[in-house]
């Protein structure tokens, strides 16, 4: 595998910090996309998994990966598998169940993490959790006290707060929303007002960017996207793109709450006002080839859709 080095926001390539980074959420969608950009960039990655036979596992092990089990529900486990890493990207363990988030037990998880992150003498974490608003941020409450703990213990810590994935028009599974049904893509969001979207692989490249240079993002809270676009045309853009008629319905408040009360809060506070607020404009002086969704269809995300919506490998 030949090494891709880092670049700076000028272009200019320098080689990749040595030590291994140990990625959580790593057969998951943020720490998947983290750890083949780390390998991609020299860099070497300790994939903490449950299962090490899974086939996305498997995938990251032929990339290069080092891969080493370990449970957030049992802590000693965590300490073993950190044992010798220099940095840690941390995807939030996340708590979801009927009622929704579980801020208690993901603080719990979380906790458990940056403890044996300390104890290990890992000096460096990117901790990737959730965009915020102009009020209480949406589904963050055990992220933040995550990020809080984390900067108490850890002498160089990253926070990154991404906006809706691109890829969740894929399917999001548990959650009941976003994905196409029938040609029709249904949320929360008015149709008409603009939301902010990002790419997994732009959360990958602020990680990387944020490993490779620790004295000049530890500290920073990032809040991240890469476009932004109104429902309906976002929609539009994908059924040009994957050559498929496909509209946008937004859900009303009693469908957002036979989901779960805590969907039927967010689409009021978002109705009320509350939006995300990353400055994408800055983010690219940073990151200049962050994604338009533009971007994304083109890249990869136009025959992912194809694949889902018409069953058709590629």
């Amino acid at each position: 595998m030949s090494a891709e080095p880092i670049r700076s926001a000028t272009g200019q390539a320098h080689e990749p910090a040595a030590g291994t980074i140990a990625v959580t959420g790593a057969t998951g969608r943020q720490g998947g996309a983290t750890a083949r950009r780390l390998l991609a960039g020299g860099r070497q990655v300790r994939a903490l998994v449950r299962d090490k036979t899974a086939p996305a596992a498997q995938a990251l092990a032929d990339a290069g990966a080092e891969l080493v089990l370990a449970d957030f529900d049992e802590p000693s486990t965590l300490a073993s598998a950190l044992d010798g890493a220099t940095a840690l990207f941390a995807v939030p363990p996340a708590a979801y169940g009927p009622a929704g988030n579980n801020p208690k037990l993901e603080f719990t998880r979380g906790r458990a993490l940056a403890d044996a992150a300390a104890t290990a003498g890992v000096g460096q974490v990117v901790f990737t959790g959730v965009a915020s608003t102009a009020g209480k941020a949406f589904a963050a409450e055990g992220k933040r006290r995550i990020e809080q703990y984390l900067g108490e213990l850890i002498p160089q810590v990253t926070v990154l707060r991404p906006v809706r994935f691109m890829t969740n028009y894929l399917g999001a599974p548990g959650i009941g929303l976003d994905g196409f049904v029938a040609g029709v893509h249904r949320h929360l969001f008015p149709p008409d007002e603009t939301v902010q979207i990002i790419a997994l692989e732009d959360i990958a490249e602020f990680a990387a960017l944020a490993f490779d240079q620790p004295e000049r993002y530890a500290g920073r809270t990032l809040e991240l996207a890469g476009d932004e676009l109104t429902p309906v045309s976002a929609v539009a853009a994908i059924s040009a793109a994957v050559g498929v008629e496909l509209r946008y319905e937004q859900l009303s408040h009693d469908e957002a709450a036979g989901l779960n009360p805590e969907i039927a809060e967010i689409r009021q506070r978002w109705i009320a006002g509350e939006r995300w607020h990353a400055d994408i404009e800055a983010l690219r002086v940073i990151h200049p080839g962050l994604r338009t969704l533009a971007d994304w269809l083109a890249e990869s995300g136009a025959a992912a859709l194809r694949n889902t919506l018409l069953g058709t490998a590629r």
